[in-house]
């Protein structure tokens, strides 16, 4: 009896000149190994170039490739990791395959710097899109029609998606494991690459910030710790301070230095994280998902989960539950 195999969906990302190939790593990890560890058929990718043969890339390798830019524009998901030049115009070859493939339903990503090269396409226009938060600015000088947002890792518009910088991709890349594989799939595909499943915040935590050495900051840790374990209880500044042994102001101070936010925007992060699983793995009523996870009311406990995931709990759990349809 014949073995029929069955196919995967299609990836294709795009290298090109000069690039590091670090994006193109990300997209191959996930999509591009294979995964014995699950029942069904993983992605099947393909690395494209707008003109076959080898593409030179950041360390004075060369990256082979004989498939271009029809190959690229077949696929159900397309990745352009990123362009050569921000302040260039994306190439017409380049704009008609992703016209082409948005015509036709494909899903169409970018990491970092890609964004570009969908905006010079016209896919953005009327859309929230991000990029790497230094070219934020000139996206949004270049192509007003975008509705650029640099304080998220990425965004998700449809069939459109968008990534901030280099490692957000891979954010992005596991928000679309969840889409289609569900939660399960993705968080064991981020075990598999030792990342979390979900990171919190945006990337303005990465803007130029760097946290300098304390000797306080173990004593801030240690009272985040203490917080992490006891999110049901009534958790405020002073009670953080006095874990740490220090009073509110000093608490303050070293918080900020060590973290670049506050301890009550840094507790209301880790409530919504740890209320994630309880809405993708169970069925109890969002006002006792809000208790268990510290917060007094269903209604504060929405508008911040709404503020930091950019949808409802009720929607993210129809999106991400296991048993979706």
């Amino acid at each position: 009896m014949l073995r029929v195999s069955r196919r995967g969906p299609t990836v294709s990302v795009l290298a090109f000149e000069g690039m590091s190939v670090f994006e193109i790593g990300i997209v191959s990890e996930v999509f591009g190994l294979p995964r014995p560890e699950f029942d069904f058929p993983w992605y099947e990718m393909t690395i494209c170039a707008e003109t076959p043969g080898p593409v030179r890339v950041v360390g004075g390798a060369a990256l082979h490739t004989e498939h271009g830019l029809d190959a690229f524009a077949a696929a159900e998901t397309l990745i352009v990791p990123g362009v050569p030049d921000v302040h260039a115009d994306v190439s017409p070859a380049l704009v008609d395959a992703l016209r082409a493939a948005h015509a036709r339903g494909a899903r169409i990503m970018s990491i970092c710097s890609g964004a570009f090269a969908l905006a010079g396409a016209g896919l953005l226009d009327g859309r929230r899109a991000t990029t790497h938060w230094r070219y934020a600015e000139a996206l949004r000088t270049r192509y007003p029609a975008v509705e650029v947002d640099a304080d998220v890792l990425y965004i998700d518009d449809g069939p459109v998606l968008t990534s901030a910088g280099s490692a957000a991709g891979l954010d992005l890349c596991l928000h679309v494991i969840r889409l289609d594989h569900g939660p399960t799939v993705a968080n064991m595909v981020a075990r598999r690459l030792v990342v979390q499943p979900h990171r919190d915040g945006g990337q303005a935590q990465f803007v130029e910030a760097p946290v300098p050495a304390d000797p306080e900051d173990d004593r801030v840790a240690r009272s985040m710790e203490w917080a992490m374990t006891n999110l049901t209880a009534p958790i405020t500044v002073d009670v953080l301070a006095r874990r740490a042994h220090m009073s509110p102001r000093t608490y303050l101070r070293h918080f900020a230095r060590a973290t670049g936010t506050t301890p009550i925007r840094w507790l209301i992060t880790q409530r919504v994280h740890a209320s994630l699983p309880l809405l993708e793995s169970g069925s109890a009523p969002i006002e006792e998902v809000a208790a268990t996870v510290g917060f007094d009311t269903a209604v504060t406990f929405r508008h911040h989960f709404t503020q930091a995931m950019r949808t409802s709990p009720s929607a993210y759990r129809r999106a991400f539950s296991p048993d979706r349809s």
